[in-house]
């Protein structure tokens, strides 16, 4: 289980030291991936841990409060996907005020040497840090050498048929309701989690009752019909269908994920759940009746089994 660190001032030793990937890393794609693979390669090298540092909020919601929700996963789905790659420590750190003014000098300085004592840090070519984003790749690389650390800084990595990897295009085919193509740039479907909540019920009395999680600050998918993969709080996967969105038949103030669950019947409520959202089946429409509704969902479940067998 990767350890999360949510600070980098007076560490104890056992937490410094390590090689680490610095960015903010929305969504752990498989660019990232590969600057984290630079990180570790110089982990091993070295004897160190391997360390992914990181920032909660994102500095985009900090500096735009009022931005349009746009993350692609929230800490511990972070996490959860630096495991498997061998991550020993998520640095967290907490991006206020203090981190935001923070020149670009300092934060290699105080953050970087004297808090986590890094030993190498690997970068993307694009990475910016300190205020006004002053800081560049080959700046850091200088401040390292200075400070005592090593840096390396990872070019640009996309898919030989020209995939863009990156989280901007993560997030356009989102939008675009291409979850074949949001899943080939991430190395997994994307998905999302949160708690159950109570909803107006609507569903169970139709028998298709629905596990219920607002969107809160994910980025908004296109709305409508979706496969989907649950995972339950005790590591059971359950295939489903779902509704994403604002369901214009029975209109809700906010955008709801609602997931009926094949072939289960528990109270979820209070839980969290985490949701893939496999493949998208239709937008969202209105119908002219209950009935007519009833029979579209039964489509949509036969369309949501079979996008499922098929991968």
């Amino acid at each position: 289980m990767v350890e999360v660190v949510t600070d980098w001032r007076a560490l104890p030793d056992r937490l410094r030291g390590a090689a680490v990937a610095i960015g903010a890393f929305d969504g752990v794609h498989r660019g990232h991936q590969a600057v984290i693979a630079t990180a570790r390669e110089a982990a091993r090298a070295l004897g160190a841990p391997l360390g992914i540092v990181s920032f909660d909020p994102h500095p985009r919601r900090w500096f735009q409060p009022d931005a349009a929700p746009f993350r692609l996963m929230t800490p511990a789905q972070m996490a959860r996907a630096l495991e498997p790659l061998g991550v020993d420590r998520l640095y967290l750190l907490p991006f206020d005020g203090e981190m935001a003014a923070m020149s670009d000098e300092a934060f290699a300085r105080e953050v970087l040497g004297a808090g986590l004592g890094v030993r190498h840090a690997a970068v993307g070519f694009d990475f910016t840090y300190g205020k006004g984003r002053t800081g560049s790749p080959e700046g850091l690389r200088r401040q390292g050498a200075a400070l005592g650390f090593g840096v390396t800084v990872c070019d640009r990595v996309d898919d030989p048929d020209g995939l863009k990897l990156s989280s901007s295009a993560v997030r356009e085919a989102l939008k675009a309701g291409d979850m074949t193509r949001a899943a080939a740039i991430l190395g997994r479907p994307f998905a999302i989690e949160g708690e159950v909540i109570h909803g107006d019920k609507r569903g169970r009395t139709i028998g298709v009752p629905t596990a219920n999680v607002r969107l809160g600050d994910y980025m908004r998918p296109a709305f409508g019909i979706y496969a989907t993969r649950t995972r339950l709080p005790d590591g059971r996967v359950l295939d489903g269908v779902a509704s994403l969105g604002v369901r214009p038949m029975y209109a809700l103030d906010e955008p709801l994920l609602e997931v009926w669950l094949f072939d289960f019947d528990s109270d979820l409520y209070g839980q969290t759940i985490e949701t893939g959202l496999v493949a998208f089946l239709r937008g969202e429409e209105t119908f002219a009746d209950l009935d007519s509704l009833k029979s579209q969902i039964d489509r949509d479940a036969d369309a949501a089994r079979a996008a499922l067998a098929r991968g």
